[in-house]
């Protein structure tokens, strides 16, 4: 999800009191209103390294430092997509040793473990591109160019429900959501193939809360597959990608997810890298393994509302690429 921003609690505050009050909750009665604590572990799941794993591993966002084991899926696959919300991450899709491309897992990010089934996809999904809100996952996207749409609701086991289609089939995008407490929440898809060998600066935008056909949003500063998506409640990042004749790019894009229109430049990252991992908190956005002349075990990180250049945080287990990120 590809660059999810949920948070672990809910921080609930009466009116007029300070948002720096700490305190966290999982009720909150009224008249308190709601406000979003920064997410503080990302989740990192399957990949390729010397083949197909279903290896999960986590790592604490807001310091620095190696990835630690989590649990594995509950099948080997490639290519899968993370969504999820503040207690529950769903790894969908995805291309496994044997079987086929539908299988959606979830795990209580919060409990290390291993995931359990949670239900089957619309159609087969490999290199999907995912974005949420606090109760509801949209994928996106697959190796076929589809157009289809899938959605989840998190909270709730299940197969994916037809959700409606993109302005044009892609495979291979970045996402990015901003998840806003008014349930106005955006997912942004950025990027991707249209074929083998056309790529595509284009990114369409919905509105998660509402069913629909996707509508344009403006452009990246140039067209690439497999970029990577983090995000803030406010800004979105796209975040290297593979672009033809050039190989892998080192390019970071941004925007203001509120606000339509075209991508600008942000930095780059410390290599030129594709299919990279998205984890992000309100804060941060950390971007692991990934291809970049080979597959790599480095993990990088941005602070989200400062344009520069990536920095290393720490490592993987292994080398790998086109893992999913929750």
């Amino acid at each position: 999800m590809q660059g999810i921003n949920n948070p672990i609690g809910i921080k609930s505050l009466k009116p007029n009191q300070s948002p720096n009050f700490l305190n966290t909750y999982t009720t909150h009665p009224p008249p308190y209103v709601h406000y979003p604590v920064a997410k503080l572990r990302g989740v990192i799941g399957g990949g390729e390294d010397s083949g197909r794993t279903n290896v999960m591993e986590y790592l604490t966002i807001a310091s620095t430092g190696n990835a630690t084991d989590f649990g594995d899926l509950t099948v080997e696959r490639a290519g899968c997509e993370g969504v999820g919300s503040d207690l529950r991450g769903i790894f969908a899709g995805g291309n496994p040793t044997s079987g086929d491309r539908t299988v959606m897992d979830y795990i209580t990010i919060a409990t290390t473990g291993n995931a359990s089934d949670f239900g089957d996809l619309t159609v087969g999904r490999y290199n999907p591109c995912g974005v949420s809100s606090y109760v509801r996952g949209v994928l996106a996207g697959n190796d076929s160019y589809g157009t289809v749409m899938d959605y989840i609701t998190i909270a709730t086991l299940g197969n994916a429900i037809d959700f409606g289609d993109l302005t044009y089939g892609h495979s291979s995008m970045g996402g990015v959501s901003d998840q806003l407490l008014n349930g106005s929440t955006r997912g942004i898809f950025g990027g991707g193939a249209v074929s083998g060998s056309t790529h595509q600066d284009a990114m369409d935008y919905i509105t998660i809360a509402t069913l629909g056909n996707a509508t344009d949003f403006g452009n990246l500063t140039q067209a690439r597959y497999s970029p990577c998506g983090v995000n803030s409640d406010v800004r979105g990042v796209f975040c290297g990608g593979y672009r033809q004749g050039s190989g892998d790019v080192d390019t970071m894009d941004y925007i203001t997810i509120d606000t339509t229109g075209n991508a600008t430049d942000f930095g780059n990252l410390i290599v030129g890298n594709q299919t990279q991992a998205g984890v992000s908190s309100t804060t941060r956005g950390v971007m692991a393994g990934g291809h970049d002349g080979a597959k790599t075990e480095n993990i990088g990180y941005i602070t989200i509302a400062n344009t520069g250049n990536e920095t290393n945080f720490g490592d993987l287990s292994v080398a790998k690429n086109n893992c999913g990120g929750i």
